[in-house]
């Protein structure tokens, strides 16, 4: 049954009171003021609190706004019981945690109505709030799953190093590398439109066929994809992915195939931010490097183009997501794709600092304030 505490100084209208709303079956617990109001909403949680405004020692708006401020009671719904019946003084108890207003001495037959009314939003309130942590524990465990499949660093001439960090509400990125041959490594960044479990299911599930190699020509082809091809690999996956048949969702990706004996770079993109190309020299040089094309799943039978770019010795290559440069800072501008350049050519030498580096500075640029998006980024390093 649900819990009711009255707060009032007055002994006449809390016996009034409680002897009304024990007889509609409800539990009651009383207090004489407001000190000892917020003692007992402290211990009882009750789901509903009458309180009069005007009381010693701590008077019914300073309840009100303490009730409110604690999080662990805030959902209490909360009648304040006055004699006032001006607006202002009605706008000034909203302001401070009121829900509703019961004039003093209160009408019996409105008394009933407001505490069923009240009683009724507390109930949808915390249902709501029920609802709310469960979506958020399956969005924490979706984004557990993600970063449980992700790919292992990988050491030696070509080194890779990643970081995957899920934004509050877990968007749709994902990324992978893998040797196609003994000569050749592929890898791919993508981004899928949208934020929550649907985005996060439709990212691994190009994940898995990815690794796999399960991707064809379309959903109805028996001829696999040629994984060295990445403009084949775009188009395959824009016959398979069709937004039309995934909830109007869509994704980016940049996919690329490198040669170690030739040292060529053959990639595409579609519609995803460049990938960027930094030599290692005193005078470092940066290459931007996308091609043009429609992300996957906007429209059918779309093509794709290639390009390939020689990769000088001791070179890095970034792939990352637009959450990673797409920041609002304190003052309402955007970090933005140049201050994630600057911070790729200052950064450390030393290869197990430079990806901790680059995040300290995406942290920084957002104040340390949750993402808004997923933060995705790797950094290959081709020593050959």
């Amino acid at each position: 049954m649900p819990q009711i505490l009255i707060i009032d100084d007055d002994p006449t209208i809390r016996l009034t009171l409680q002897k009304v709303l024990i007889g509609q079956g409800y539990e009651v617990a009383i207090a004489k003021d407001g000190e000892e109001g917020l003692a007992k909403a402290k211990e009882l949680h009750p789901s509903l609190i009458i309180c009069d405004w005007m009381m010693p020692l701590m008077d019914g708006l300073e309840v009100c706004n303490r009730i409110k401020s604690n999080i662990e009671l805030s959902n209490i719904y909360l009648i304040l019981l006055s004699a006032r019946d001006q607006e202002v003084d009605m706008v000034r108890g909203l302001e401070m945690g009121a829900d509703d207003f019961l004039c003093k001495p209160p009408r019996l037959n409105e008394l009933r109505a407001r505490v069923r009314a009240g009683l009724r939003l507390y109930k949808a309130t915390k249902e709501l709030r029920r609802q709310k942590q469960v979506i958020e524990q399956e969005l924490f465990q979706a984004s557990q799953y993600v970063q449980s499949i992700l790919p292992e660093p990988i050491e030696g001439d070509i080194a890779i190093q990643s970081s995957f960090l899920p934004s509050t509400q877990l968007g749709g990125d994902s990324f992978d590398y893998f040797w196609l041959d003994s000569d050749h490594i592929a890898f791919y960044l993508l981004d899928v439109s949208g934020h929550g479990i649907g985005s996060a299911l439709l990212s691994v599930s190009v994940l898995n066929l990815m690794r796999t190699r399960s991707l064809r020509h379309s959903r109805d082809s028996q001829t696999t994809t040629n994984f060295y091809s990445p403009s084949e690999v775009l188009a395959d996956l824009n016959n398979t992915f069709q937004m039309s048949l995934h909830n109007d969702m869509y994704f980016t990706i940049w996919y690329g195939v490198y040669d170690k004996q030739t040292h060529r770079l053959l990639y595409s993109s579609a519609g995803h931010p460049p990938s960027v190309l930094i030599s290692d020299e005193e005078i470092p040089k940066i290459k931007l490097l996308k091609t043009s094309g429609l992300p996957i799943g906007m429209m059918p039978d779309t093509s794709y183009q290639e390009q390939i770019c020689e990769i000088d010795t001791n070179s890095r290559l970034y792939l990352f997501s637009d959450g990673v440069y797409e920041l609002t800072k304190d003052d309402g501008s955007i970090w933005g794709f140049n201050s994630l350049i600057d911070t790729f050519i200052h950064i450390p030498r030393d290869r197990l600092s430079r990806i901790e580096y680059i995040l300290s500075c995406v942290k920084e640029a957002a104040n340390n304030r949750p993402f808004e998006d997923d933060l995705s980024l790797l950094e290959i390093e081709i020593n050959l």
